[in-house]
């Protein structure tokens, strides 16, 4: 587990790098290019003809800065959400596996734990730090130790809540930017005010190009962030979800294939 969480942290960093050089290579070589071919078009037409009504482009909707910013939060958010995800479905899937082969009518003694408990410790470690592995070894311990069976499903217990608890606090990071994406979109909303208040005496004078394109900055911002932040928080709701079903289906894997199975001498 502890050779876990500094990968992960570094995959983060790269993500983020790697979403940024994507997507500002993507708007210097071809959204900011045809936004500006479009926006001259449009000023030309306009000109020529003032009833003229420009149509509404998407490389000008998300040309300025603030767009860009969504969009590497955006592409950063997906990879740490699809690492979690894919690292979720491998624990699911490790639950089709038989861990503890016990047969059917077989009883699990205190005496029999340590030769069950070799059987996870030769997995890899890559399998051993997962969820199952580890409550399935903590189990057997307890119940080597114990002999009591309350104790083994206390301790079975405990780790699936502290693993739960875990997974959640983890999610605050993907929380984070997911609450940051519209925040930028609302400092674009400042931004593009200000600047058509910068540009008021233009328009008393009838010039409101400059105007109208500020006020364009404002309200395209923040219309492509709330959009982009409405995808971001099912995601999380879906991965959420996801984790919170693997953690049930761990604990129903313990009660059935190990808990169920043990049995202390002097029991019937």
């Amino acid at each position: 587990m502890k050779r876990n969480l500094p990968n992960e942290f570094l995959y983060q960093v790269f993500a983020l790098i790697i979403a940024v050089i994507l997507v500002h290579a993507v708007y210097v070589t071809v959204v900011r290019p045809q936004a500006t071919a479009i926006i001259d078009e449009q000023t030309l037409q306009i000109q020529e003809d003032s009833n003229y009504t420009p149509e509404r482009s998407l490389y000008v909707l998300i040309r300025d800065f603030e767009q860009e910013a969504c969009f590497v939060l955006m592409l950063w958010v997906f990879s740490i959400m699809g690492y979690k995800a894919i690292k979720a479905a491998g624990e699911r899937k490790l639950l089709q596996e038989e861990l503890v082969p016990v047969g059917k009518g077989v009883r699990i003694l205190p005496e029999d734990t340590r030769e069950y408990a070799r059987t996870i410790q030769s997995l890899p470690g890559t399998v051993r730090g997962m969820l199952l592995p580890r409550v399935l070894l903590s189990a057997l311990e307890r119940f080597g130790s114990t002999r009591n069976v309350q104790d083994v499903s206390s301790v079975a217990n405990t780790l699936c809540e502290s693993e739960s608890e875990r997974l959640e606090s983890e999610l605050s990071m993907i929380r984070y930017i997911a609450w940051a994406i519209p925040s930028v979109g609302f400092i674009g909303t400042v931004r593009g005010i200000g600047e058509a208040l910068g540009q008021a005496h233009r328009a008393v004078d009838g010039d409101i190009a400059g105007v109208t394109q500020s006020l364009g900055t404002a309200f395209n911002s923040t219309f492509i962030a709330l959009l982009i932040s409405i995808v971001v928080m099912f995601l999380v709701h879906q991965l959420q979800h996801l984790q919170e079903r693997q953690v049930f289906e761990t604990q129903t894997y313990i009660d059935h294939n190990l808990i169920r199975h043990m049995q202390a001498r002097g029991e019937a």
